[in-house]
């Protein structure tokens, strides 16, 4: 089985998201706040230590004020065309 987490299109998604957050000006404990969740949660997802589910994305994408589809683009563009589960 081929992880996912640590793949190539998971680190773009974690670097999309880190810039989305900077670019909203905000901190992630102020993220946090917004997605009412501890700042460790944050960490872990912009680390890559955590995977994260399309609900959450969509919610993550909410609190920034930005486009869910432009994360999940930048993951696809990203994912090998021969990745498996």
């Amino acid at each position: 089985m081929t992880k996912t987490i640590r793949s190539s299109g998971h680190e773009a998604l974690c670097e999309a998201l880190i810039a989305a957050r900077m670019t909203a000006g905000l901190t992630q404990a102020q993220l946090a706040d917004r997605l009412r969740c501890h700042q460790s949660f944050v960490a872990r997802l912009e680390s890559g230590q955590r995977r994260i589910d399309a609900i959450e994305l969509i919610v993550i994408a909410r609190a920034l004020n930005a486009d869910a589809h432009a994360f999940l683009n930048v993951t696809e563009q990203h994912t090998e065309l021969d990745h498996e589960l």
